[in-house]
């Protein structure tokens, strides 16, 4: 837990890729993403207190695995706003780290856009001011959309936001099986050139204001595109998708991100739960959680 003190408290949910759609690979060395997103109840807990000087602290179940202090996408990101907002206040951050690291859930962009928006309320910045965004894209593809954490379509290698997609909330069972999966090896093993497109395509538009049978029926339609490749370096994804599968009520199963981290979409929380349950009683050793996407 984080010790008492006056420092305020930001949540970093975990960000699930409901689809993860690869266009083809950029000139430039970039993959061209389209992918929607959601953000979960789980989540990392980032606490900031103003003063001299820019310090972090890690604790928590999965501290030791986040790697080393100086290098956390927590400090580059300040430092990335500081060089853009003169006289920036910075001061003394200490997270709280929950989630599993290098799982395909965010979670260290999550932090750094925990770290953003703390600054930025402390020094009286707008959630829309460009230099947080540009802070963001600069330090992580995936930080920019962490930064206003809602459902929405990501595209570009990360940098194109889309709005806010009025999906409803999705019962979901997250499972990762302990296993770190370096998303470069990852995108390595599609073996696209530069400037080489693929025959995949975009995900047809999801419908705001629909409910969670027709969202569900849409993202169906979907796929991740890195699937495949991060089972050939991570063969336990295969097996964690397969137990997705078969808990009772499951109704769609796919990895997120570039893995480890797989997920289950279920028609209520309850049955998230129940399933929750039964995947932790038959697989103990792994990460797993019921939780709700918005």
């Amino acid at each position: 837990m984080l010790a008492e003190g006056p420092a305020r408290l930001w949540r970093a949910p975990a960000k699930v890729n409901l689809t993860l759609h690869v266009l083809g690979r950029r000139t430039d060395g970039w993959h061209e993403l389209d992918s929607v997103v959601a953000f979960a109840g789980c989540c990392d807990w980032l606490a900031f207190e103003a003063g001299d000087g820019l310090g972090l602290t890690v604790e928590g179940p999965t501290a030791a695995a986040a790697g080393a202090v100086e290098d956390n996408l927590v400090l580059r990101a300040a430092r990335a706003l500081a060089e853009l907002v003169p006289g920036l206040q910075v001061g003394r951050f200490r997270l709280l780290k929950a989630l599993p690291v290098a799982a395909g859930l965010g979670g260290g962009s999550s932090d750094a856009a925990a770290a953003l928006r703390a600054l930025a309320a402390v020094n009286r910045l707008a959630a829309d001011d460009p230099r947080l965004f540009a802070a963001a894209a600069a330090v992580g593809a995936d930080i920019p959309v962490c930064l206003a954490p809602r459902a929405r379509l990501m595209s570009g290698r990360g940098e194109t936001l889309g709005p806010a997609l009025g999906l409803p909330p999705l019962a979901a069972v997250l499972a990762n099986p302990g296993v770190a999966v370096p998303t470069p090896r990852v995108f390595a093993e599609l073996g696209l050139k530069p400037g080489a497109p693929t025959h995949w395509t975009r995900l047809p538009p999801l419908d705001n204001g629909c409910d969670a049978a027709t969202a569900i029926a849409a993202l169906k339609s979907g796929r991740n595109d890195l699937q495949a490749s991060a089972i050939k370096v991570a063969l336990a994804i295969a097996a964690t998708l397969e137990a997705l599968e078969g808990l009772k009520g499951a109704r769609l199963a796919r990895m997120s991100g570039a893995g480890a981290t797989c997920f289950a979409l279920f028609d209520d929380c309850r049955s998230a739960v129940r399933a929750a349950q039964t995947l932790r009683a038959s697989h103990p050793n792994w990460w797993a959680r019921a939780t709700m996407l918005r």
